[in-house]
């Protein structure tokens, strides 16, 4: 049996103990980072999902009128058009309020001038959301045109956008971006 001297010890040296630390850190950092952008891609996702949701009820729903008349977000609740995770909670659904996968506004509507046409616009959009979304390639089934911000109306022809043209229309100063999707 070994007896231990008053100079020996036995344990970690705080050296060791911050190397630990500082893997663990470096560690966490990484897993913080990889969540950040699973979770933007959910998000991205989710938005196109809801955009894409929107139109196949808008579609189902006045299928047999002649015009989209008195399409709005209050009407487009009533009629359940709108999936339950773009409702705000807490607000009731009698507000009207719709909201996309980032918490911004969401507005649908029959186009003013033209009741054969709807808008669905999305709000709130951050720079690389807006990219990914107006450069995304949403078929030519109905599509008349989209509006990025206040920047000139695309027709169906000239869709998609290039991701370059995306990122130059949708970097805006106040950093949220409003994209417009008209349809028939």
């Amino acid at each position: 049996m070994k007896l231990l001297n008053k100079t020996e010890q036995s344990g970690r040296s705080m050296v060791e103990m911050l190397g630990v630390l500082a893997i663990i850190g470096v560690l966490s950092v990484g897993g913080i980072s990889g969540y950040s952008k699973a979770m933007a891609k959910y998000k991205l996702t989710k938005a196109q999902d809801q955009l894409s949701m929107l139109l196949i009820n808008i579609r189902t729903a006045f299928s047999g009128s002649p015009s989209y008349s008195g399409l709005t977000n209050a009407t487009a609740i009533q009629l359940n058009i709108v999936p339950s995770d773009m409702l705000p909670s807490g607000l009731g659904v009698s507000t009207g309020s719709v909201i996309n996968a980032f918490s911004g506004a969401v507005t649908i509507t029959a186009k003013a001038g033209n009741v054969q046409h709807f808008t669905i616009t999305f709000d709130g959009l951050g720079t690389e959301t807006c990219t990914s979304l107006a450069s995304s390639d949403w078929g030519t089934e109905g599509l008349v045109s989209m509006q990025i911000n206040s920047k000139a109306v695309r027709n169906q022809a000239s869709l998609p956008i290039s991701a370059i043209t995306a990122v130059g229309e949708c970097t805006n100063a106040n950093s949220t971006n409003k994209i417009i999707w008209e349809y028939y």
